[in-house]
């Protein structure tokens, strides 16, 4: 029995499936805690296969991998000290899935495990297809301290933690894989600390930082006293290991020694989550940089900014790819914002090859007017282009699609679609304004100042396919535009409901019907990091042919 207990809580940045370098990783931190003084190393969930692991936790070749990294980390407690960490465990005899454990190693062996209880099958999480609950909670007795250990949801439901707290548990010790949105770390909080007011317990919450794949995980681990108050927060988007002292009173165990990291908000919070996933998608994938064609617009010159502040300039090719519509301004913006990012830019002028296309399609077209086909022969001659340039440089193509045009299908399939990551897929047009200005205004990694020239930003946005375009020839205002998709999308709100809002029954219509006719467009683009609560794909899942419509007034 101690009256005295350091908790390391360690948010890293596994990789999913890597579990020989996810374990390596581990054994790093562990000795780097038992260097601070630690007594128990607290990982996040399923740290040594990464979060999340989808169907790949289902392959009885992991779990046999898996069990045995445990029990090869777990002479390393020999020393006297103690780790949790989260791994996908072996199913029992005649089950078909494994569990989401927690493995207790102290006195060099696996003492215990517990599984994750509360699984859950909404949103991005799809934990019901792969594992199987838990039938029930653990408390695990380090140095004579019983600890209880709710796996990730576990908390999100009173129940789990009030089994804890009749079984003895004197401190929570919560692995996560809680991955971010805009709203995640208000709502983690408001959880975390509902269930330490109805147990009387403290907490310690230990989130997963890093990219995988569409999802970012912010870190913003920690710890709350019995009584709810803040006694430590770990840094958002940063790796981090944190030494927690408790020590314990005639009132139960108090943290006396946590710092408080202030957190990101608004622009910054969106724009450092944009820089994480990029950084993690391109570098876990395996590509040395990334390309992209800069047209002068927003988007592009955010995408490009975005990834030098992840890659660094050296590792970012940019291209202009004009044609007969692009104006001298866009040319002289797109080539400012590679300039003040300090990355090459080239110009491949693409006239030749749409002559070519236009030509040789002629005798099929005789007898029709011009339309969008023409239009989109431009885009995707582009996306040609750079998908080639990609496979020579052997750099991974950036598309730049924002969330408003993948709405309503705003984007050419084949052409601007083309790529391999979008980091503002998921950022209204609106939004992408807001990121640019804060950008604009902070240098969050000492790359370049102001790098998107003021005109990209006040200028009307237009594709330039045809003479004097702009995007509002064919959309609404993105305001108005976003307004209503945040209304369909995020809330899934009715026409009715839009319209009493202030929108024209006509609008909202239109809007709805160029939402639902875009999807099959949505399941062929390319991936990109997850920022809002409904995010295309994972979040939000609505069948490509769909006879549905809603109607206003009815």
């Amino acid at each position: 029995m101690t009256d005295r207990l350091v908790i390391a809580s360690i948010q890293a940045n596994p990789t999913v499936g890597a579990i020989a370098a996810n374990a390596a990783l581990a054994r790093e931190l562990y000795a780097r805690a038992r260097a601070g003084g630690a007594d128990v190393a607290l990982f996040t969930e399923l740290f040594l296969v990464g979060y999340p692991p989808e169907d790949l936790a289902l392959k009885p070749a992991l779990w046999r991998e898996c069990k045995a990294a445990v029990e090869r980390l777990a002479p390393m407690t020999a020393d006297g000290g103690a780790a949790l960490i989260g791994v996908v465990w072996p199913a029992d005899d005649g089950e078909a899935k494994p569990r989401n454990a927690l493995a207790y190693l102290a006195e060099g062996v696996v003492k215990g495990l517990a599984f994750k209880c509360d699984l859950p099958n909404y949103g991005v999480f799809d934990e019901k297809r792969v594992f199987a609950p838990g039938l029930g909670p653990e408390v695990f007795e380090i140095r004579g301290v019983k600890i209880g250990v709710p796996i990730c949801e576990d908390i999100w439901q009173a129940k789990v933690c009030a089994d804890l707290k009749a079984k003895g548990a004197e401190i929570l010790l919560v692995p996560n894989g809680s991955p971010y949105r805009r709203t995640a770390d208000d709502e983690r909080m408001i959880v975390a600390r509902a269930r330490v007011a109805e147990t009387g317990l403290p907490m310690v919450y230990a989130n997963q930082v890093g990219g995988q794949a569409e999802l970012v995980f912010d870190g913003g681990s920690f710890a709350l006293s019995a009584r709810g108050e803040l006694c430590s927060a770990q840094p958002m988007f940063e790796d981090d290991l944190r030494l927690l002292t408790y020590e314990r009173d005639g009132a139960g165990w108090a943290c006396v020694d946590g710092v408080v990291t202030p957190w990101p908000t608004g622009p910054e919070e969106v724009y450092r989550a944009m820089v994480l996933g990029l950084r993690d998608y391109v570098k876990k994938s395996g590509f040395p940089g990334v390309l992209l064609g800069l047209s002068g617009g927003v988007d592009s010159a955010i995408s490009a900014t975005v990834a030098v502040d992840a890659l660094g300039p050296q590792n970012v090719r940019c291209f202009m790819m004009p044609s007969r519509y692009t104006s001298r301004e866009s040319l002289e913006d797109a080539a400012g914002v590679a300039t003040a990012l300090g990355c090459r830019i080239d110009s491949i002028d693409i006239e030749p090859a749409v002559q070519a296309f236009n030509a040789m399609l002629a005798p099929l077209f005789e007898g029709r007017a011009p339309d969008t086909t023409e239009e989109n022969i431009q885009a995707r001659t582009r996306g040609l282009v750079w998908m080639a340039l990609s496979n020579k440089l052997g750099l991974m193509a950036l598309t730049n699609g924002n969330k408003s045009e993948m709405a309503v299908g705003y984007a050419t399939l084949y052409g601007d679609m083309n790529g391999g990551y979008n980091v503002v897929k998921d950022i209204y047009k609106t939004d992408i304004y807001a990121v640019c200005e804060w950008r604009n205004a902070h240098d969050p990694f000492g790359v370049a100042k102001a790098p998107i020239p003021t005109r990209i930003l006040t200028k009307p946005p237009s594709a330039e396919l045809r003479p004097d375009q702009t995007d509002q020839d064919s959309l609404p205002p993105y305001a108005e535009l976003d307004a209503i998709l945040n209304g369909l999308v995020e809330r899934e709100a009715t026409l009715d409901e839009l319209v009493a809002e202030g929108h024209r029954p006509e609008t909202v219509e239109r809007v709805q019907r160029l939402l639902y006719i875009s999807e099959y467009k949505r399941r062929q683009s390319a991936p990109g990091v997850k920022i809002g609560g409904r995010a295309f794909g994972r979040d939000r899942r609505y069948p490509i042919v769909n006879g549905f419509r809603d109607k206003v007034g009815e």
